[in-house]
Protein backbone atom coordinates (compact mmCIF):
# COMPACT_ATOMS: atom_id res chain seq x y z
CA UNK A 1 0.00 0.00 0.00
CA UNK A 2 0.88 3.32 -0.73
CA UNK A 3 1.00 6.54 1.64
CA UNK A 4 -1.49 9.31 1.75
CA UNK A 5 -0.68 12.19 -0.20
CA UNK A 6 -2.17 14.47 2.56
CA UNK A 7 0.08 14.66 5.50
CA UNK A 8 -0.94 16.14 8.81
CA UNK A 9 0.61 19.30 8.47
CA UNK A 10 -0.83 19.93 4.79
CA UNK A 11 -4.35 19.29 6.69
CA UNK A 12 -3.53 22.08 9.15
CA UNK A 13 -2.65 24.48 6.34
CA UNK A 14 -6.03 24.22 4.01
CA UNK A 15 -7.75 24.18 7.68
CA UNK A 16 -6.04 27.41 8.89
CA UNK A 17 -6.57 29.02 4.71
CA UNK A 18 -10.66 27.86 5.35
CA UNK A 19 -10.80 29.21 8.71
CA UNK A 20 -9.26 32.73 7.55
CA UNK A 21 -11.45 32.61 4.32
CA UNK A 22 -14.46 32.30 6.28
CA UNK A 23 -13.21 35.44 8.71
CA UNK A 24 -12.94 37.58 5.79
CA UNK A 25 -16.25 36.99 4.75
CA UNK A 26 -18.35 37.58 8.14
CA UNK A 27 -16.10 41.01 8.47
CA UNK A 28 -17.08 41.69 4.70
CA UNK A 29 -20.60 40.86 5.45
CA UNK A 30 -20.42 42.97 8.55
CA UNK A 31 -19.29 45.69 7.13
CA UNK A 32 -21.65 45.41 4.42
CA UNK A 33 -24.80 45.66 6.93
CA UNK A 34 -23.34 48.24 9.47
CA UNK A 35 -22.72 51.09 6.03
CA UNK A 36 -24.40 54.29 5.89
CA UNK A 37 -25.99 54.15 2.82
CA UNK A 38 -28.19 56.98 1.03
CA UNK A 39 -26.36 60.09 2.56
CA UNK A 40 -28.11 63.06 0.60
CA UNK A 41 -25.17 65.04 -0.83
CA UNK A 42 -26.17 67.83 2.09
CA UNK A 43 -24.91 65.89 4.52
CA UNK A 44 -22.23 64.89 2.52
CA UNK A 45 -21.06 68.88 1.73
CA UNK A 46 -18.16 70.81 3.58
CA UNK A 47 -17.73 74.09 3.30
CA UNK A 48 -14.42 76.46 4.05
CA UNK A 49 -15.68 79.73 5.95
CA UNK A 50 -13.59 83.19 5.43
CA UNK A 51 -11.14 81.79 8.01
CA UNK A 52 -10.29 78.54 6.41
CA UNK A 53 -12.10 76.42 8.84
CA UNK A 54 -13.97 73.69 7.49
CA UNK A 55 -18.06 74.24 8.60
CA UNK A 56 -20.89 72.46 8.14
CA UNK A 57 -22.78 75.60 7.21
CA UNK A 58 -22.43 77.56 3.44
CA UNK A 59 -20.56 80.97 4.19
CA UNK A 60 -21.90 84.09 3.97
CA UNK A 61 -21.70 85.66 0.44
CA UNK A 62 -21.34 89.11 1.64
CA UNK A 63 -17.91 88.56 3.40
CA UNK A 64 -16.90 86.51 -0.12
CA UNK A 65 -13.33 87.63 -1.47
CA UNK A 66 -12.23 87.09 -4.86
CA UNK A 67 -8.33 86.88 -6.00
CA UNK A 68 -7.06 87.12 -9.10
CA UNK A 69 -4.97 84.15 -10.25
CA UNK A 70 -1.98 86.19 -11.62
CA UNK A 71 -1.94 87.41 -7.82
CA UNK A 72 -1.41 84.03 -6.36
CA UNK A 73 1.97 82.92 -5.49
CA UNK A 74 2.65 78.94 -5.18
CA UNK A 75 6.22 78.16 -4.06
CA UNK A 76 9.03 80.45 -4.91
CA UNK A 77 8.86 83.36 -7.22
CA UNK A 78 9.95 83.21 -10.80
CA UNK A 79 13.62 84.24 -11.13
CA UNK A 80 14.23 87.54 -13.02
CA UNK A 81 17.68 87.69 -14.25
CA UNK A 82 19.32 91.30 -13.16
CA UNK A 83 16.70 91.82 -10.62
CA UNK A 84 19.49 91.45 -8.08
CA UNK A 85 21.51 94.24 -6.95
CA UNK A 86 25.52 93.61 -8.22
CA UNK A 87 26.46 96.01 -5.81
CA UNK A 88 29.88 95.37 -4.09
CA UNK A 89 28.59 93.89 -0.26
CA UNK A 90 31.22 94.02 2.88
CA UNK A 91 31.17 91.39 4.95
CA UNK A 92 33.36 89.45 7.86
CA UNK A 93 34.95 85.73 7.00
CA UNK A 94 32.87 83.79 9.60
CA UNK A 95 35.55 80.35 8.17
CA UNK A 96 37.95 79.84 5.72
CA UNK A 97 39.70 76.52 4.90
CA UNK A 98 42.55 76.91 3.07
CA UNK A 99 43.59 73.38 2.75
CA UNK A 100 40.26 72.44 1.12
CA UNK A 101 39.74 76.01 -0.55
CA UNK A 102 36.90 76.70 0.45
CA UNK A 103 34.84 79.33 3.65
CA UNK A 104 32.31 80.98 4.34
CA UNK A 105 31.40 84.89 4.36
CA UNK A 106 29.16 86.97 6.69
CA UNK A 107 27.57 89.36 5.07
CA UNK A 108 26.84 92.54 7.30
CA UNK A 109 24.05 94.03 5.18
CA UNK A 110 21.81 90.84 5.08
CA UNK A 111 23.38 89.18 7.93
CA UNK A 112 23.33 86.00 5.63
CA UNK A 113 25.99 83.56 5.39
CA UNK A 114 27.64 83.13 1.59
CA UNK A 115 29.87 80.59 0.30
CA UNK A 116 33.64 81.28 -1.26
CA UNK A 117 35.89 79.43 -2.66
CA UNK A 118 39.45 79.82 -3.44
CA UNK A 119 39.32 80.71 -7.34
CA UNK A 120 37.12 83.87 -6.33
CA UNK A 121 40.00 85.41 -4.23
CA UNK A 122 42.28 88.13 -5.25
CA UNK A 123 44.79 87.77 -2.23
CA UNK A 124 44.43 85.09 0.47
CA UNK A 125 42.19 86.00 3.41
CA UNK A 126 41.55 84.36 6.89
CA UNK A 127 39.22 83.96 9.61
CA UNK A 128 37.83 87.59 10.94
CA UNK A 129 38.81 89.36 7.69
CA UNK A 130 36.95 92.14 6.90
CA UNK A 131 36.07 91.68 3.21
CA UNK A 132 34.16 93.58 0.09
CA UNK A 133 32.73 91.08 -2.05
CA UNK A 134 30.26 90.53 -5.07
CA UNK A 135 26.84 87.91 -4.57
CA UNK A 136 26.60 85.95 -7.96
CA UNK A 137 23.62 82.75 -7.99
CA UNK A 138 25.63 79.42 -8.16
CA UNK A 139 24.12 76.13 -8.73
CA UNK A 140 24.07 75.26 -5.34
CA UNK A 141 23.15 79.17 -4.23
CA UNK A 142 24.63 82.22 -3.50
CA UNK A 143 28.67 82.56 -4.04
CA UNK A 144 30.99 85.47 -3.54
CA UNK A 145 32.72 86.61 -6.10
CA UNK A 146 35.79 89.22 -6.39
CA UNK A 147 36.59 89.15 -2.93
CA UNK A 148 39.03 91.21 -2.10
CA UNK A 149 40.39 92.48 1.75
CA UNK A 150 38.61 95.10 3.43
Amino acid sequence: MGKSGETFNKKEKEKKRAKQKKDKAEKMEERKANAKKGKSLDEMMAYIDENGNISSTPPDPNKKKVFKQEDMLIGTPKYVPGSEEDSVRTGVVAFFNDEKGFGFINDLQTQERVFVHANNLSEPIKEGNRVSFEVEMGPKGASAVNVKKA
